[in-house]
């Protein structure tokens, strides 16, 4: 064969392998991001400046995340109150659908996620992430017993004396999908006072503490000598900065679950944060978090992997009121910026939240949506960037939102209907602008309270807002739109009763109490 056809044989054939190998690099699937979910506890809508322009709270570092991605101005936690939310954000679920129909757990609670419950860790676990979870858990979990037939105070708790810190915790945050964890038990004002990483307390209780200081205060419990209130907060951040670092040097994705305990009371800003904001300790405390949020990001770009995390930063309810909103309101500062309530109630103020979401080259810099969402969503977004497509079983009340991050969704709703819960179990359902509450206080803390008799009196048994025209809910309209309040009352049922309110085979509830079968889903007074 002639040297130039050789020649030419040979280049054509390294040509063609070539071309293959960049075509099959090109058919290759995306790289799959990071994610980072940073929960604030009870920080309200109006907290963060970014989203409230009068706030007398200064917020940069949070308010950059919201210019370097995309703020959502109608994002709305499962609850108003802790536990049921971040059950929500774990298991795409809401929690009514559980037996935990009102309140929240204690530090001696069992476990409210069933065993064979996909989360979020679990089904990134098995779509090649890595998985940790760093925080307030306050989900429950099975303590280890001195005596394993004492009897229980209640079938969902364990008597706290008779807890064995020296044994393994299970049905946590280790068994329920992920790889690490670390983190306490419940809020930080709910003993024991007590790290658990994989597993272990990582030490035993030598004493009991109080703190009973108008913004400090916390319950008399046992507390282990490596856990100091004041340092929570900021330990949990340098874990996270830690874990950041170290996953870096790996090729493997990996999902952080930061799960802070604050601005939840104890209201603890550290010595150099202490009267920073001019309003009082919450505000102080506020700025603390703002600027370990910074801390954070900085330590995320100096890892060289800022250009495939998705950052998430919200809250798990609105302001909570023990942070004294009546001094900060008479200093300018609306916590629940222009809505009505706060933590614990049915009213905008209890759910309303920021929501902010920062993933460069995906989401687009500076953008605004005003879709509704709630933090049920982040199991079908965590699911549908994995590539993995939900079990009808599987995150019944969640819908993706990647479609907002890419801005290829229509003007059409994302979500056909969203429901809101309050810390007394009361019901409110959000289709559009519209809003039917189905009890006729604020189902939780501000006025009127439902305990209140007299104040309740009189009242319509349900509400109906428009909160385009009124975002305050101060007009109910149930009387003059019998049609409307038929329509959202009829779709509330529908989600009861098909066990989930996204589209999908029909599930069961975990359980009913008593009448709530019959969907009798009105409180009276």
């Amino acid at each position: 064969m002639p040297m130039n056809v050789l020649v030419r044989r040979n280049f054509l054939v390294s040509a063609t392998l070539l071309c293959l190998a960049g075509c099959d690099r090109q058919t290759e699937e995306p790289e799959k991001p990071n994610i980072i979910y940073v929960l604030a506890d009870d920080m309200g809508y109006g907290d963060v400046s970014a989203f409230n322009a009068d706030s007398k709270i200064k917020t940069p570092f949070i308010d950059q995340l919201a210019t370097e991605g995309m703020m959502f101005t109608d994002a709305h936690s499962g609850s108003s109150v802790c536990t049921p939310t971040r059950y929500g954000i774990l298991t795409g679920r809401y929690s009514w659908r559980t037996r935990l129909k009102e309140g929240v757990l204690s530090g001696n609670s069992k476990p409210l996620i069933a065993a064979d419950r996909t989360t979020i860790g679990s089904m990134l676990q098995k779509n090649g992430y890595y998985t940790a979870f760093i925080g307030k858990w306050h989900l429950g979990w099975d303590w280890g017993l001195k005596d394993e037939q004492a009897r229980s105070p209640t079938p969902w708790s364990v008597d706290f004396s008779n807890i064995n810190y020296a044994l393994p915790v299970k049905n946590s945050a280790k068994e329920r999908g992920f790889d690490f964890s670390y983190g306490h038990p419940a809020s930080l004002d709910m003993s024991p006072y007590v790290y658990v990483e994989n597993g272990m307390v990582t030490a035993v209780p030598d004493t009991t503490t109080v703190n009973t200081g108008e913004y400090s205060w916390w319950r008399e419990g046992p507390t282990a000598p490596d856990f100091v209130h004041e340092e929570v907060t900021p330990n949990y951040f340098k874990k996270a900065m830690a874990l950041v670092e170290d996953r870096a040097l790996s090729d493997q994705p990996f999902f952080l679950y930061l799960a802070l305990p604050s601005p939840h009371t104890p209201i603890l800003p550290t010595k150099e944060w202490q009267e920073k904001s001019g309003l009082n300790p919450y505000g102080d405390f506020v700025m603390m978090i703002d600027d370990y949020v910074g801390q954070l990001m900085r330590t995320i770009k100096a890892a060289g992997i800022e250009e495939n995390t998705l950052v998430i930063f919200t809250s798990d309810n609105g302001f909570a009121p023990y942070a004294n909103f009546e001094l900060l309101e008479a200093k300018g500062h609306y916590p629940s910026g222009p809505f009505r309530g706060y933590k614990a109630d049915i009213f905008e103020g209890g759910h309303r939240i920021p929501f902010i979401a920062k993933w460069p080259g995906v989401i687009e810099s500076g953008s605004v949506s005003s879709q509704t969402i709630c933090l049920t969503d982040l199991m079908a977004t965590c699911a549908d960037i994995a590539g993995h497509k939900l079990a009808p079983n599987e995150g019944e009340d969640s819908y993706s939102l990647l479609p907002i991050f890419k801005q290829t969704i229509s003007s059409e709703p994302l979500r056909e209907g969203t429901v809101h819960h309050s810390m007394n179990g009361s019901f409110a359902i959000r289709r559009g602008p519209w809003k039917l509450i189905l009890c006729p206080d604020s189902g939780g803390w501000s006025d009127p309270k439902p305990q209140d008799s007299v104040a309740v009196a009189g009242l319509p048994a349900i509400q109906l807002y428009h909160l385009a025209n009124d975002p305050g809910e101060k007009r109910n309209l149930e009387a003059e739109q019998p049609g409307k309040v038929a329509e959202l009352k009829a779709l509330l049922a529908k989600y009861i009763q098909n066990g989930r309110s996204t589209a999908g085979e029909t599930q069961k509830n975990d359980s009913y109490e008593g009448e709530w079968v019959q969907v009798n889903f009105i409180k009276q007074p």
